[in-house]
C-alpha cells in the first residue's frame, strides 16, 4: 500500500512562543517523540487523508502546548487526552464540511427549482424506469396490465377483449405487477 502515515516523515510543528516569551521547544519535542507517530496514524485512520491528518495532529499538539496542565496525568493519560482532542477535531471538521455541502446542495436545489427542472427531470426518469420495467414483461403480461390498469377495464371485460378466462387474466396481472416491481427494485426505484 505504500508509505504509512508518519513513516519516514518528520512531523512539522511550528514552535510557538510561550506567554513568558521563551520558546517552548522541549514540550513539543517531547510530545512529538512520545505520541507523534501514534497520533498521526490515528488521525489518518479517522480521516483517510494525509494532509487533513497532519492538520489535526498539528492542532492537537498546539492545544496540548496551550494547555500543559491537561498532560500532567491527573485527568488520565496524556495520550488519551491527545487522542480525544484529535477525534473531536476530526468530528468537528466532518460536521463543518457536511454543513457546507448541505448548504451548497440546498442552493443548487433552489437554483434548479426556479427553472422547474427537477420536477420535469423526475417525471422523465420515472417514465423511463416504468417503461423499461414494462418492456421486460412478456407480451401477455404487458397486455394484461394495459387492459386492467391503463384502460381501467374490469377483469371480465379485459378477459373478453384478450380472449382468455378471467382467472387467467387475474394470474397474469398478479405476476406482471410482481415482475414490474422486481424490475423497478433492481433499478433502484424504491431505494
Amino acid at each position: 500500500m505504500g508509505e504509512r502515515p508518519g513513516q519516514g516523515r518528520r512531523l512539522l510543528v511550528p514552535r510557538p512562543r510561550h506567554k513568558n516569551g521563551n520558546r517552548s521547544d522541549d514540550l513539543l519535542d517531547a510530545l512529538v517523540a512520545a505520541h507523534g507517530e501514534a497520533l498521526m496514524s490515528f488521525a489518518f485512520r479517522i480521516t483517510g487523508d494525509r494532509h487533513l491528518a497532519e492538520d489535526i495532529v498539528q492542532e492537537t499538539l498546539m492545544r496540548a502546548w496551550r494547555h500543559p496542565e491537561a498532560l500532567d496525568g491527573t485527568n488520565g493519560s496524556p495520550r488519551g487526552w491527545l487522542f480525544t482532542v484529535a477525534r473531536r477535531l476530526a468530528v468537528d471538521g466532518w460536521r463543518r464540511d457536511s454543513r457546507r455541502r448541505s448548504i451548497e446542495h440546498d442552493q443548487a436545489d433552489l437554483a434548479r427549482a426556479d427553472t422547474g427542472l427537477p420536477q420535469h427531470l423526475d417525471r422523465v426518469v420515472d417514465d423511463w424506469m416504468v417503461s423499461a420495467a414494462l418492456d421486460s414483461l412478456s407480451p401477455e403480461h404487458r397486455e394484461a396490465l394495459v387492459q386492467t390498469i391503463w384502460l381501467d377495464r374490469s377483469v371480465k371485460d379485459a378477459a373478453e377483449v384478450i380472449g382468455i378466462p378471467p382467472g387467467t387474466l387475474k394470474s397474469r396481472t398478479y405476476y406482471a405487477l410482481r415482475a414490474v416491481r422486481l424490475s423497478l427494485e433492481e433499478m433502484g426505484y424504491f431505494s
